[in-house]
């Protein structure tokens, strides 16, 4: 089923799956729910945020599914509870979204390295793995430029992971990293999409990734609904553009740490 399709077969609202808060919740990045509910509400479109708990069953009738970071326990908890071929790859074949952060998106690659190293098996609806390196972890400001295919302006985010994506030929990604580590190869995000199927989206960026980048959450609500970016309601982002401004300033000074150039007294006691 084409996403059109899906979109015409749809409930009275779109379904948006927050996978696994409790598992998956280390990074607030169950925000991005709340940000595409927003988005489409704004719209007009009635929106429905779904919240799967571990050991619940994961229903394969959604429009979209969300995944955040975790620590590397509730990850391995999380892979398990999805599996290999489940009620996500279902909801895929017939069309839904992904969009899975950081642990989200290792989930969703082929294995993923668990604590002591070894081998987890992951979903396998993205075309990559991740490893442990000897590299030191990859914390602070996350800036991309996107591949001109996506439409997307640069892309903010902060990351905080000590694994390194490797990507399968199938792979493709958001677009090179300008500040920051993401995959480790020089580029950021990997993404799935294979028309008449549904689409799968793994990225680096928390902030939440989707209330720094709206334009991010435009594309994925587009693929929802069967629709391009740019024929969805314009909405006024004038607070996320300040936002979005004051990080690529401080990416620009050289403050990859995503904190403010002051020590951590002036900080506590508000000296300027």
């Amino acid at each position: 089923m084409t996403a059109a399709a899906r979109g015409a077969s749809r409930e009275s609202a779109v379904r948006i799956g927050l996978l696994f808060p409790a598992l998956l919740g280390t990074y607030g990045d169950g925000g991005n729910a709340v940000v595409l509910q927003k988005r489409l509400e704004w719209r007009g479109i009635p929106a429905e945020i779904v919240e799967i708990d571990a050991g619940s069953a994961v229903p394969a009738t959604l429009d979209l599914y969300l995944l955040g970071g975790g620590e590397d326990g509730p990850q391995t908890e999380a892979a398990r509870a999805l599996g290999t071929d489940g009620p996500v790859h279902r909801a895929v074949a017939d069309g839904a979204v992904v969009f899975a952060v950081c642990a989200g998106m290792q989930i969703m690659g082929t294995s993923f390295a668990s604590k002591d190293g070894t081998a987890v098996p992951g979903a396998g609806l993205l075309d990559c793995t991740t490893v442990k390196t000897d590299e030191p972890r990859a914390v602070g400001e996350l800036l991309v430029t996107p591949d001109p295919a996506w439409g997307l302006p640069r892309l903010t985010g902060f990351e905080n992971h000590g694994g390194r994506t490797r990507l399968g030929p199938d792979a493709r990604t958001l677009g090179p990293v300008d500040a920051g580590v993401g995959n480790g190869n020089g580029t950021e995000g990997v993404l799935n999409i294979d028309l008449g199927r549904g689409k799968v989206l793994g990225s680096y960026l928390h902030g939440p990734g989707l209330a720094r980048n709206p334009a991010l959450a435009d594309l994925l609500l587009g693929w929802v609904l069967g629709v391009d970016r740019g024929d969805l309601a314009p909405l006024d982002d004038t607070e996320a553009d300040l936002l979005r401004a004051q990080r690529f300033s401080a990416v620009d000074r050289g403050n990859l740490d995503g904190v403010a150039e002051r020590s951590w007294k002036d900080r506590l006691f508000g000296r300027n």
